[in-house]
């Protein structure tokens, strides 16, 4: 992902790193404000996270009036002193102006939607707080309380939503500027508190000395959410949307196994699950798709949209599923020669995308109801359907119940 340059308030220029996700719609953005460890590894992994969830993630050099592109760590006595030296020389004022240009470049760039959120950990979590309170991006989440109860005269200038996570043994942020936090911000209508009881100070760090990986995922869950909550979050949808049309696009309409399989992860599966057809992971995928999936698609196979649901990081397509049996169908039908017959059945897929691809596919539908189209099952001895499954999903005026009633009447006939 590229660098990008951005036009301080003051005359001066400054780097940031930016991750984006590789499609053509405009997708909310998110300012990712460091540590006191500048633009590292670890922030711009932050970063590309957010882009494989659809956000476009930028990190600001913070420290560029003292050392341009500082890259340090907390792994070593002296990545620890260089950072608190450049921590004690870094002047505040104008890095909450550096982080707020930030987030009015990111505002204005192609890929993103105008909609904005700010996250920030440590010497970020204060400016992400500040930022809040002078600035109001769109939403704002500060992570350990670093220096915050210095600076609660401010709070009433905070008007879009902040979310704050405090970790209870932080040795940078005492149980008294925890409390101070508390008693300003607890009742405050845009502010939400989290408490970490028994963490200490960066548990959300990867990799670092106090890390947690189970609160540091419920943390970042609850962020996460927050974000989509406050930002656009339909534009993550419309993403999803648009990566499962282009899917079946390609298995429907171009009838290209290579196309379909580019919109998928290494690893994907796919499993219909009333037959067990499908694969796991791209080899099996080519040879399922190339040989018995799109090759063996009925000429006149339709779809019918009926609904659809998006959620975090899934879709649920609802459909009805039509084609006239002119062929063999081995994802379907295995081992039965063509009957020439229409089907039109029920049909649920539901789809788990990862890093803007799709992970995996589960398709379900009533093979009894197609069985019973194609003759192969005798409705009138079991309580099965045949298209009226369809037709009910189309109408709901068509009559329910009507196995029921027969099985009553069966009863009451001694059948």
């Amino acid at each position: 992902m590229p660098m990008v340059r951005i036009a301080s308030g003051d005359g001066g220029e400054f780097q940031a790193y930016l991750a984006a996700p590789d499609t053509k719609t405009r997708m909310p953005g998110i300012v990712i404000c460091q540590e006191i460890f500048g633009v590292n590894e670890v922030m711009r992994n932050i970063a590309d996270a957010y882009a494989a969830k659809g956000f476009v993630g930028l990190v600001p050099d913070l420290f560029w009036r003292q050392e341009p592109g500082v890259q340090l760590t907390d792994q070593s006595e002296a990545d620890w002193k260089r950072a608190f030296q450049l921590y004690e020389g870094f002047d505040e004022a104008r890095g909450v102006d550096d982080a707020a240009a930030s987030v009015d470049f990111l505002r204005t760039y192609n890929a993103c939607n105008a909609q904005v959120g700010v996250v920030g950990f440590c010497l970020g979590g204060k400016l992400a707080y500040l930022l809040a309170c002078r600035h109001n991006p769109n939403c704002s989440v500060a992570y350990y309380g670093v220096g915050i109860e210095k600076a609660l005269d401010g709070a009433s200038g905070i008007d879009t939503p902040l979310m704050l996570h405090l970790a209870g043994k932080d040795q940078f942020c005492s149980s008294e500027a925890q409390n101070a936090i508390h008693a300003a911000l607890d009742d405050h209508p845009h502010v939400t508190l989290h408490n970490y009881a028994e963490m200490d100070h960066a548990f959300a760090r990867a990799n670092g000395e106090h890390y947690d990986p189970v609160f540091a995922e419920l943390a970042n869950l609850r962020t996460l959410e927050f974000f989509r909550e406050n930002l656009d979050a339909r534009a993550a949808a419309d993403r999803f949307a648009e990566l499962w049309e282009e899917h079946i696009k390609y298995e429907f309409e171009t009838r290209n196994a290579i196309d379909t399989l580019e919109t998928m992860v290494e690893d994907a599966y796919v499993n219909h699950i009333p037959t067990l057809t499908g694969g796991v992971g791209k080899k099996q995928l080519r040879e399922f798709y190339g040989d018995r999936f799109i090759p063996q698609m009925p000429a006149d196979t339709e779809i019918e949209p009926v609904s659809r649901t998006i959620g975090e990081d899934r879709l649920v397509d609802e459909m009805i599923f039509k084609f006239t049996h002119t062929s063999e169908m081995d994802w379907m039908l295995p081992g039965i020669p063509p009957t020439g017959k229409r089907v039109e059945v029920p049909l649920v897929v539901i789809v788990h995308f990862r890093d803007d691809k799709l992970k995996h596919e589960h398709i379900y539908w009533d093979q009894a109801s197609v069985l019973v189209q194609l003759g192969l099952l005798d409705d009138d001895k079991l309580p099965v359907m045949g298209v009226q499954t369809a037709q009910k999903v189309r109408d709901e005026s068509v009559p329910s119940n009507e196995l029921i009633e027969r099985a009553e009447r069966w009863k009451a006939e001694g059948r």
